[in-house]
């Protein structure tokens, strides 16, 4: 019984074994080819097949999320352009955040009065857990999950707690990375734009 479960599980292995093989000669002499690359990370692929990296990277897809950055809008206003971060400091974020990674400070006027914009903005990125919560619960769709995983750095207590100048990413970024999903929330703010007229 338990020499027969053993042999066929080897079948198995030596299989996939030669399916590799044979899978190189489909594609010699450009088996790191970027075409290889594709049709053998997918589910056409046989055999096995290591990704040749750092010079080949599997892509990455749209779900994936790693550390959350703040999203403005580019307005042009006559010969001036401006970043409008559509972050209003209502802090949210930083309430639903589990390892509480995330620290808001409200902007203010001359007469201290607080505005609907973040003053400071920080991220402990070796505190974030990416679970996406922020990005989830923000109303304004200020804060999106990234897809940027490089982040090895020499200074930990410097370089890993990111600022608002490092988070801010343009509205045409979020639109690159996460084409349906910013497709889906520009449809429904246009959907509730006509309801409210």
């Amino acid at each position: 019984m338990f020499g027969i479960g053993i042999a066929k599980s080897l079948a198995v292995t030596f299989k996939h074994f030669i399916e590799t093989y044979l899978d190189d000669l489909k594609y010699f002499p450009r088996r790191y080819s970027e075409l290889a690359l594709e049709s053998r990370q997918s589910v056409r692929g046989r055999g096995l097949f290591t990704v040749q990296y750092p010079e080949q990277e599997r892509p990455v897809p749209e779900a994936f999320r790693f550390l959350p950055f703040l999203v403005y809008d580019v307005q042009v206003e006559g010969d001036t352009t401006r970043q409008v971060i559509r972050c209003t400091a209502c802090g949210i974020c930083a309430r639903v955040c589990p390892p509480q990674c995330i620290w808001i400070v409200r902007a203010q006027d001359e007469k201290g009065k607080p505005l609907t914009a973040p003053a400071e903005f920080y991220i402990d990125i070796d505190v974030c857990m990416n679970c996406g919560f922020c990005a989830e619960f923000c109303p304004f769709d200020s804060i999106v999950m990234d897809h940027e995983y490089k982040l090895a750095d020499y200074e930990r207590h410097v370089g890993h707690i990111y600022d608002l100048q490092r988070l801010l990413r343009p509205a045409g970024y979020y639109a690159r990375i996460r084409p349906a999903q910013y497709a889906a929330r520009q449809a429904a703010k246009r959907e509730g734009a006509t309801k409210g007229e």
